[in-house]
């Protein structure tokens, strides 16, 4: 049998104030009222990553009953997870090309509808590391729910413009599905090209053309001799084959789609572009947590385990981040309770000093005014 452990802790007093504080809990982000330290809060919270509440409360503590809502609240203490959180670190060798690439998942509300946390990766390009798997050189993620998509570029920008020497860098390739939001990135990041990624334009060429044998495969030959007027050679035939107007409209969808598109479609071709799999670490990053299983969401919970899992993906330490924070709030306590003790000695002094002269409170009759002010004296 174990013997019991018990933990020592020196409890100290202030020189001139009536107080008494343990500097050790302070110093590792406990309060007094706390029920839980930050590790096993930050326990709570890497489960919860990964696994629904309930589940990550039983991974984290074996012998304890933690419920859902405990392991909520550990996440909302933590508060917001800046994309920035984890630090970045200055690259030795800035390469000439860049690669952007960005998409958004479509997440459950529990008051209906769903929201859209929007994830954007940027990286050196790829390498082969097995028969069909590619790994990515350097990246680093951001992600979460973003009211102006701007904010979320200026963040990208910021991120480029420390880790690299931006005067070095050719061009930086942008792709994604074409959403208006993701096209505006390559208005703020300097020297970007957008490409619209290779997953959607091969849904709308198999839209167009699964109905027609070989439509696809002249669609795609079009494509890659940049042959505009073939191209819509192509489209015609198929939309002349359309055996009812359902099927002629999601060709003419498509059409649309991969015309308004020619010029963002050719850079696929080029040398020294690596393709996109956006798709895939939406799957990854969101999906796996947030959209795959039947859950309701709040719009406040998808921004935090959104960002959660992009920290995590960032390689984020969440022991340290929860008692960088927590140590914070104590900090920032600290500051509120001395104002405080400072305005109430102010108002005991300009309130002495007013009160005492006032007849209501000379006079020696205990009449409701003179109560008041005698409780206000006492302040």
């Amino acid at each position: 049998m174990f013997g019991e452990v018990h933990y020592h802790r020196t409890y100290y007093k202030h020189k001139t104030e009536t107080e008494y504080r343990y500097l050790s809990d302070e110093l590792m982000g406990i309060d007094s009222y706390d029920k839980m330290d930050v590790a096993l809060k930050s326990r709570l919270i890497e489960e919860a990553i990964d696994t629904p509440y309930a589940r990550s409360g039983r991974k984290a503590a074996e012998t304890l009953q933690i419920s859902s809502q405990s392991v909520m609240n550990a996440i909302r203490e933590l508060g917001p997870v800046r994309n920035n959180e984890v630090k970045i670190s200055r690259s030795k060798e800035t390469p000439t090309i860049l690669y952007i690439e960005a998409d958004e998942d479509h997440v459950a509300l529990q008051a209906g509808g769903c929201s859209e946390p929007k994830l954007v990766y940027v990286h050196e390009g790829r390498t082969q590391v097995g028969k069909e798997r590619w790994k990515l050189q350097n990246p680093r993620y951001f992600g979460g729910m973003y009211r102006e998509s701007e904010e979320l570029w200026n963040e990208v920008a910021d991120y480029i413009d420390t880790a690299y020497d931006y005067d070095k860098i050719e061009k930086i390739y942008l792709s994604g599905d074409g959403a208006s939001w993701i096209k505006s990135g390559a208005t703020i990041i300097n020297k970007s090209i957008f490409v619209l990624d290779r997953y959607h334009l091969h849904k709308a060429v198999k839209t167009a053309g699964a109905h027609i044998e070989n439509a696809e495969r002249e669609i795609w030959r079009a494509l890659k001799r940049e042959d505009k007027e073939y191209l819509k050679v192509v489209f015609e035939t198929i939309l002349d084959a359309a055996e009812t107007e359902t099927k002629a409209q999601s060709v003419k969808e498509a059409k649309t789609y991969i015309m308004n598109h020619w010029e963002n479609i050719k850079y696929h071709y080029s040398k020294d572009y690596s393709g996109c799999s956006a798709e895939g670490h939406i799957s990854h990053i969101y999906s796996d947590r947030l959209s795959s299983r039947p859950l309701g969401w709040s719009r406040e919970g998808v921004d935090q385990m959104a960002r959660l899992r992009v920290f995590a993906e960032n390689g984020g330490n969440l022991f340290d981040l929860a008692l960088r924070k927590k140590q914070e709030r104590i900090r920032v306590t600290r500051a509120i309770e001395l104002d405080l003790k400072l305005c109430r000695k102010k108002i005991r002094k300009v309130s002495g000093e007013t009160i005492d002269n006032l007849p209501a409170l000379n006079s020696g009759k205990r009449t409701q005014l003179a109560l008041a002010l005698r409780g206000l004296r006492g302040i």
